[in-house]
């Protein structure tokens, strides 16, 4: 995602975080301007949401329980010593499968719309979601995430021990409305509309941080300077182009200004 939001102009954005001054916004401002910000998830929201999700873990872990009482009737250590396994791999698995899969989000989260994301708006990597998910045992410590708790209090970022050390931070996802496409697409002809299943693709490929980019990129084009705008909507487009590649009758002769319109009627408008 870094590479996107520099193309987008964002390789000079400036956080508006300091060690020393908590902040629940994270603030990026372009060089043309336009301002992005993210809302920072508060330490008892994600407290609620890992609750949650202890719940769910109980839930499965109690119905393992059963199974391996069966198998406590032939042998009770052994019984035990996969409960013990099967327990310790549900408190590390169960984040690190649906963080991954639900990119950065828990059954937990997704209830109180929060997200894990790279703080430096990086796509997620498996490999930080190994991370944070492996150091939650020192962020419970003493009990119910004392330690991980005083951390979001303490950190600008609102960050936990894990955040800290998988370069991640937990946001919240609000419900969007959805903009008005009839009016800021009108008239237009989208191509990519032939290909639905490409386009279902392009809106599986795609963040909610990306397409809100796109989609306020074609709402303030009048607030570029015309090389500026020129250069982001090529950007932009090129972007976009990596993700799904479309067949050539649906993108030759498409100006990167109108390409990104019909990416984005792609992205929100699903009927």
């Amino acid at each position: 995602m870094l590479r996107f939001l520099k193309n987008f102009g964002l390789q000079n954005w400036t956080p508006i975080d300091n060690p020393l001054m908590k902040t629940s916004t994270l603030i990026i401002r372009t060089p043309e301007g336009i301002v992005f910000s993210q809302m920072l998830a508060g330490p008892v929201t994600r407290f609620l949401a890992w609750f949650i999700d202890l719940l769910c873990i109980q839930l499965v872990m109690s119905a393992l329980g059963i199974v391996f009482g069966l198998f406590g009737i032939v042998s009770f250590q052994f019984a035990f010593a996969f409960y013990i396994i099967g327990l310790f791999l549900m408190g590390i698995g169960y984040g690190i499968f649906f963080e991954w899969s639900w990119r950065g989000q828990t059954i937990g989260k997704k209830l109180f719309r929060l997200r894990v994301v790279d703080v430096e708006g990086m796509r997620l990597q498996f490999n930080q979601i190994v991370v944070r998910n492996l150091l939650r045992f020192v962020d419970q410590l003493p009990l119910f995430y004392f330690v991980g708790g005083a951390a979001c209090w303490l950190t600008a970022k609102s960050q936990r021990l894990g955040d800290v050390a998988a370069n991640t931070v937990v946001i919240r996802s609000p419900q969007l409305r959805e903009p008005d496409l009839d009016q800021l697409l009108a008239g237009k002809f989208n191509s990519l509309r032939q290909f639905p299943h490409l386009a279902a693709r392009l809106r599986q490929n795609t963040s909610p941080m990306e397409a809100g980019i796109a989609l306020q990129a074609l709402l303030r084009r009048d607030e570029f300077e015309p090389v500026a705008r020129v250069e982001t909507f090529a950007d932009l487009a090129a972007h976009f182009r990596g993700k799904v590649e479309f067949p050539a009758e649906a993108t030759d002769g498409v100006a990167d200004e109108q390409y990104l319109r019909n990416i984005v009627d792609a992205l929100y408008r699903t009927k």
